[in-house]
């Protein structure tokens, strides 16, 4: 696993692509990098309201039909950042173009979700539990 000294997680260069919609690029203290789109970071929003949403997953899975879930999934147009800001010199916030916006995403929480292939096989990324 990636040390976690101080100031090794701490990002070096922060890009994002907002006029582009190919998401945020982030270079790490510890030469690590990043990268994560739009709609990844969405579904791993950390606000208080998505955090009670994913609370609920598996109650509603449980409700499903025995059948499972429907062969045909509602159409979901795909999620881009309208906007980004920094808060101030530890997080980003954004703007998403569903009308999401109360997610504050610290470099410590995008650091733990890093959804890169080594990050992976250590375990975080898909594992994201706030």
């Amino acid at each position: 696993m990636a040390s976690r000294e101080p100031g090794r997680w701490k990002p070096i260069d922060v890009k994002v692509h907002v006029s582009t919609g190919a998401g945020v690029d982030i270079h790490w203290a510890d030469g690590h990098r990043s990268h994560y789109g739009f709609p990844f970071l969405r579904d791993h929003c950390p606000c208080a309201l998505c955090n009670e949403e994913r609370g609920r997953e598996p109650a509603r899975q449980a409700a499903q039909s025995p059948s499972g879930p429907s062969p045909l999934p509602l159409y979901k147009p795909r999620i881009i950042a309208r906007a980004a800001s920094a808060v101030g010199h530890y997080a980003l916030q954004f703007d998403f173009s569903d009308g999401h916006s109360t997610g504050i995403y610290s470099f410590e929480l995008l650091r733990e979700i890093c959804p890169c292939e080594a990050c992976r096989a250590e375990g975080r990324g898909s594992t994201f539990k706030p």
